[in-house]
């Protein structure tokens, strides 16, 4: 007979499941985004000094995100059929079997997707507040209108018809990084060449040419620098793709595992004080002292942990508690804690 999975080896296959196909969506989305950049007319309003007519020539819709939004509804959905089928092996103390069938259609169910729908639109609200600062930034800088464009769009690759290289998807801070990164190597000052190549994420593959540039005593030609900054961009788009899909996949999944128990609540199959849920921690070496510390932590079923979760990467927690968090839960019943 076949063992019974832990949650945490659920959560970890559910993961493994879901989780590439999320991170494809919000990269297709982003594509889609840049392909509907106008350049021409982005770097004409940049001309007259129109920001706000030039981020409306990006055309950014939330509706971009439909496929990434319907990826985690699946998870979501997924992981609620994992959780009910594990808590249906559950028995009462007379024997009976705990059945419960996952309602994607029951409230909190809907409510998840809503707050999902929400996110979504700050995510093209995020897109349109780091444009807006690499526009003004090449303002003040005085840079070229169509290069500010195209770099905020990026390039088309001749070979695979895609646009590469461009700040259009990364955070307002990556796009800083970016910026920086542009300076450093265009200054052909050898402490700010130095300063770049202390990135971790830059492509190793230039460094030569850096260091040949710090050694000479030379600068860097803007061309060279440009496809460097497209290969640094291209490098961040594809961590915050790492970053959002794993951190928004394993909150479906924990959230779906809570919406379980709230169902058997809502069908009175046990009571709110019967259920506790406890927190485990992944216990490697990319864990947070913060979760290996909470590892074992419980609570009550409606309850927060000590860091301020209902469960691990709850969708609006502080970003420093869920990117990137591997946590899952379990649940415990106590038949007996209504007993006076």
């Amino acid at each position: 007979m076949a063992r019974r999975q832990t949650a945490r080896q659920r959560l970890a296959a559910l993961s493994a499941k879901f989780e590439p196909a999320l991170q494809a969506a919000f990269l297709a989305a982003i594509d889609d985004l840049r392909n509907g950049v106008q350049t021409a007319r982005v770097a004409e309003r940049l001309e007259r000094g129109d920001v706000d007519g030039a981020l409306r020539a990006l055309n950014v819709d939330p509706a971009a995100f439909r496929l990434f939004e319907e990826g985690i509804r699946e998870a979501f959905i997924g992981g609620g059929i994992a959780s009910s089928g594990a808590v249906s092996g559950l028995r009462d103390p007379s024997g009976g079997q705990l059945l419960v069938r996952f309602d994607a259609r029951a409230p909190v169910a809907e409510r998840f997707m809503q707050d999902v729908a929400l996110r979504n639109v700050r995510l093209a609200d995020d897109v349109i507040a780091a444009s807006r600062q690499h526009m003004v930034q090449g303002l003040i800088d005085g840079r070229n209108p169509r290069s500010v464009a195209l770099d905020m769009a990026g390039r088309i690759n001749r070979a695979t018809g895609r646009r590469e290289g461009g700040i259009l998807g990364l955070s307002s801070v990556q796009e800083r990084y970016v910026a920086t990164a542009r300076q450093d190597l265009l200054s052909g000052d050898p402490e700010r060449l130095r300063h770049y190549l202390k990135l971790g994420r830059r492509n190793k593959s230039y460094d030569r040419t850096i260091t040949a540039a710090i050694r000479d005593g030379k600068s860097i030609p803007a061309t060279k620098v440009q496809e460097i900054v497209g290969k640094l961009s291209d490098s961040y788009l594809l961590l915050r793709a790492e970053t959002i899909a794993r951190t928004e996949t394993i909150g479906a999944l924990n959230a779906s595992h809570s919406a379980t128990f709230d169902q058997l609540v809502a069908d009175g199959k046990v009571t709110a004080n019967q259920v506790r849920k406890i927190w485990r921690a992944t216990r490697d070496s990319r864990t947070r002292d913060s979760h290996a510390a909470l590892d074992g932590e419980s609570v009550g079923k409606d309850e927060r942990f000590s860091n301020g979760l209902m469960f691990p990467c709850e969708p609006g927690g502080n970003p420093s508690e869920i990117c990137n968090c591997r946590c899952s839960l379990d649940y415990r019943v106590d038949w007996f804690a209504n007993l006076t």
